[in-house]
């Protein structure tokens, strides 16, 4: 799953972007509003992180202009403002929740997984399509109630395609998803993933629609 981090402390932003990588997100990092606002135009994300205290044009601008052009992405404002004003400020224009540095990895990570979850409609945290689920919380996939051991990329892949049930994904979208900025990917990288959860969930699990992308199935 692919976050957008908007923060211009070198420091933080190297520490929330390992640590959220380490949880399996991929995570692009903007250092200013105008990149930012770049790379909401042409990318495709989960969640994005915004620090109000940005160059160029600070986070308010930028939650500003995200809304007004439709973009209905969830944001969570993660700043060392803490006056009730600028919590005010930063939810009326659109923000989802706000977050007061210095803050908790684990919280942060625990508040992604809840935005996410309601952006999606859902009010439990586990993912299930048919017999297999999936939890991004205890990141433990189970089939039949028996647990499957899934490497960090087989995870984030399989979030990707049961996050959207019934939706195709195509390949370029599930790469988007999985790889942050600088990040090499294989020519190949996907099917080999495929093919391993193929292995593990059963060939029918994941269905590939000729020349569109993958689907999961539901049973």
């Amino acid at each position: 799953m692919k976050l957008l981090l908007a923060e211009d402390d070198a420091m933080i932003g190297a520490s929330v972007q390992k640590g959220l990588a380490q949880s399996g997100y991929g995570v692009d990092w903007c250092r200013d509003g105008e990149a930012s606002k770049r790379a909401l135009s042409d990318g495709h994300y989960a969640l994005l992180l915004l620090d109000l205290g940005l160059p160029q044009q600070d986070g308010l601008s930028v939650l500003k202009w995200l809304r007004k052009s439709g973009n209905d992405i969830p944001v969570l404002i993660i700043t060392a403002r803490d006056a009730v004003a600028d919590r005010i400020a930063g939810l009326d224009l659109g923000a989802d929740d706000y977050l007061v540095k210095p803050f908790d990895l684990d919280e942060l990570s625990a508040r992604i997984r809840a935005l996410i979850r309601r952006h999606a409609g859902r009010s439990r945290p586990e993912i299930e399509a048919g017999a297999l689920s999936l939890n991004p919380i205890t990141r433990v996939v189970k089939l039949k109630d028996q647990a499957v051991a899934v490497s960090q990329k087989e995870f984030a892949l399989l979030e990707a395609l049961m996050q959207s049930p019934g939706s195709v994904i195509s390949r370029n979208e599930l790469e988007e998803q999985l790889y942050g900025w600088g990040e090499e990917i294989g020519s190949n990288a996907i099917e080999v993933h495929i093919h391993n959860l193929r292995r593990k969930l059963g060939v029918d699990r994941i269905r590939n629609v000729r020349g569109i992308g993958y689907v999961v199935s539901d049973d």
